[in-house]
């Protein structure tokens, strides 16, 4: 009896979502295929050029995005912004810095100061168990 190994296979979607980019902005081939899990090792360590590209000048998905504008994605929403934004728009609307980013950048270093002492009530407590 032979061990047969099926290759785990992935939804372009997926795959661009794990890689960080936009799935509408890559190639036809690539949103168009599956990418094995052997492939995606392979982009994420020797990216070709148009990943590289892409990665640098965007357009970013709403996560990234979010990141670089220090916001939630929730924020983004509520900021207006729905679409994927390129490196250069990003760097415009922190130029700008609109009352909405003000905003929600302030929020989102609440959130985070609560997660941090959050985290550190958990840790304390964990301590004298």
């Amino acid at each position: 009896m032979t061990e047969h190994q099926n290759t785990q296979t992935l939804k372009p979607a997926t795959a661009a979502k794990k890689l960080g980019v936009y799935l509408d902005a890559t190639p036809t081939e690539f949103q168009e295929g599956t990418v094995s899990r052997a492939e995606l090792n392979a982009l994420q360590a020797d990216p070709p050029q148009w990943l590289r590209d892409l990665r640098r000048d965007g357009p970013h998905p709403r996560p990234v995005v979010a990141a670089k504008l220090g916001v939630s994605i929730a924020g983004l929403r509520r900021g207006g912004v729905d679409e994927a934004l390129t490196t250069e728009q990003i760097e415009a609307l922190k130029q700008q810095d609109p009352e909405w980013l003000q905003r929600e950048r302030a929020v989102q270093a609440e959130v985070r100061k609560e997660e941090a002492r959050v985290k550190k009530l958990h840790a304390e407590r964990a301590e004298r168990s």
